[in-house]
């Protein structure tokens, strides 16, 4: 009989690893201190094994003989990318755990094309001068914010906490700000209004009820020490039943008569009107530019379906004043924003709406999902007669704090796999070579086809065919 003492001497050595020729190749695409690490590890894996009574003599010669496998499996794991593309099946537009808006494929050429080389960020090609690297898409929102003849100034930041904080500080510092209490809202992260107010240095006043604040309530709030008026959007919650709150143009009006800017934390920032695509009640910026507020903050990477960035649009003379303020230098972004930021522009302005792929979702029709996931059945019911599926009728959400309670019809692919839970498909599809993101209703996994790009079809009805024939989906690097 084998001893503990006999198998333990069987281990190889880390240098008679590293000679083994397949390790030699891993050294090289892997590096040597890498390779070195796994090689540990699987060692030290084999150890425990035998010390613990799991491994006898023939085992331990075949986990020997797989090492170099195993190696490779540990190494491909930890040293590939741990950031990944996946395939948003539940429906959520914006969905904030999954990056929010995607790119489209002409702001990721844009990024690629400033990015491999050297770019014009903050230099005047003209001039040949030292330029501001705000240009690039200033002017292009002074077309899409165009309110007349008054002349509206941007700067961009890495989110709209930031544009907030940077906004309040610049504006506010050492004042107070009259807010209403029914907009003290909490966003994702557990980010308070109150709290990002306190870190900017300006004092919060608080005026009205949650439910009803009327503009005499500002009025009478206001002091030779009220700095701003602000407005927050309630981005992720809804108050009705017995509600009151001031128009724009009152607050804007109430503002103007005491010398005192007006500020409105939008949030989500529409620039395409999705009462288009039926839904109401989201204000888009240039409706609160045009009712007289003075500046407003909102996002890049939610309704404007660009990248992650806070924006600060509004009278140039209060923007400048935002600019200059240290802060702005800690918050900005790099070029690679402002290049799919200014692609993203462009396409609104060319009204080429489709090309913006967060648009595009909310105005896929009907009856295209619906033929995208009979097509997906179809397949499904002849190669996989284990599977019983169903195209049903969905609603999808915009996601990412954007008008709440509104959602969109749309169609959704139901499933159940013969012999395995919800549950169990649910990982199956997260295994797949690109990861599925889906969700589970009345003990069915649905694939909403609204946020699924249709060239992504085919890997769905792949992945479910492989978890149907009892396959872990596909043998991903996960």
């Amino acid at each position: 009989m084998t001893t503990k003492p006999d198998l333990f001497r069987q281990l190889p050595s880390i240098d008679e690893l590293l000679h083994v020729p397949a390790l030699q190749e891993m050294t090289i695409r892997f590096g040597h201190a890498a390779t070195v690490e796994a090689a540990r590890k699987f060692i030290d894996s084999l150890r425990g094994n035998i010390a613990a009574g799991s491994l006898d003599d023939e085992e331990l010669a075949v986990a020997i003989a797989q090492g170099a496998l195993t190696i490779e499996q540990h190494l491909s794991e930890s040293m590939g990318y741990s950031l990944r593309p996946v395939i948003n099946a539940t429906g959520v537009i914006l969905h904030t755990n999954l990056g929010r808006a995607p790119l489209g494929d002409a702001a990721l050429q844009h990024v690629v094309e400033v990015s491999r080389g050297y770019s014009n960020l903050e230099f005047d090609l003209a001039t040949g001068e030292r330029g501001k690297r705000d240009v690039h898409v200033s002017r292009l929102f002074a077309k899409l914010l165009n309110c007349g003849g008054r002349e509206i100034s941007t700067i961009v930041v890495n989110n709209n906490a930031a544009a907030v904080l940077l906004t309040l500080n610049a504006l506010a510092e050492g004042g107070e700000v009259i807010v209403s209490r029914g907009e003290l809202v909490e966003i994702g992260g557990s980010f308070r209004i109150p709290d990002v107010m306190a870190k900017s240095g300006a004092l919060l006043r608080e005026v009205g009820t949650t439910n009803r604040t009327r503009i005499s309530d500002y009025e009478t709030a206001i002091t030779e020490r009220t700095k701003l008026l602000l407005r927050v959007h309630r981005s992720n919650f809804q108050i009705v039943g017995f509600t009151e709150q001031p128009s724009l143009q009152e607050l804007a009006g109430l503002g103007q008569k005491h010398n005192i800017p007006v500020m409105e934390d939008l949030g989500s920032g529409e620039l395409f009107d999705l009462r288009n695509v039926g839904v109401h009640g989201e204000p888009m910026v240039t409706d609160s530019l045009r009712a007289g507020v003075n500046v407003v903050t909102f996002s890049g990477d939610k309704l404007l379906g660009g990248p992650q960035a806070g924006l600060i649009s509004g009278d140039c003379g209060l923007v400048a004043r935002i600019r200059g303020n240290p802060l702005f230098r800690a918050l900005r972004v790099d070029k690679m924003f402002y290049a799919a930021l200014e692609a993203t522009l462009l396409a609104y302005l060319r009204e080429d709406y489709d090309s913006i792929p967060t648009l595009r979702m909310m105005r896929a029709s009907e009856d295209e999902l619906q033929h995208r996931g009979e097509q997906m059945v179809r397949k499904l019911r002849i190669s996989s007669p284990q599977i019983e599926v169903e195209v049903i009728e969905s609603r999808s959400v915009l996601g990412g704090g954007s008008a709440p309670g509104a959602t969109l019809p749309s169609r959704a692919v139901a499933v159940r796999v013969a012999a395995a839970s919800p549950d169990s498909v649910l990982e199956g599809l997260r295994r797949w070579r690109t990861p599925i993101v889906a969700r589970v209703e009345n003990d069915r996994v649905l694939l909403d086809l609204r946020t699924v790009a249709p060239e992504q079809d085919e890997a769905i009805v792949a992945a479910l065919e492989s978890i149907a024939e009892g396959g872990r989906a596909d043998p991903s690097p996960v």
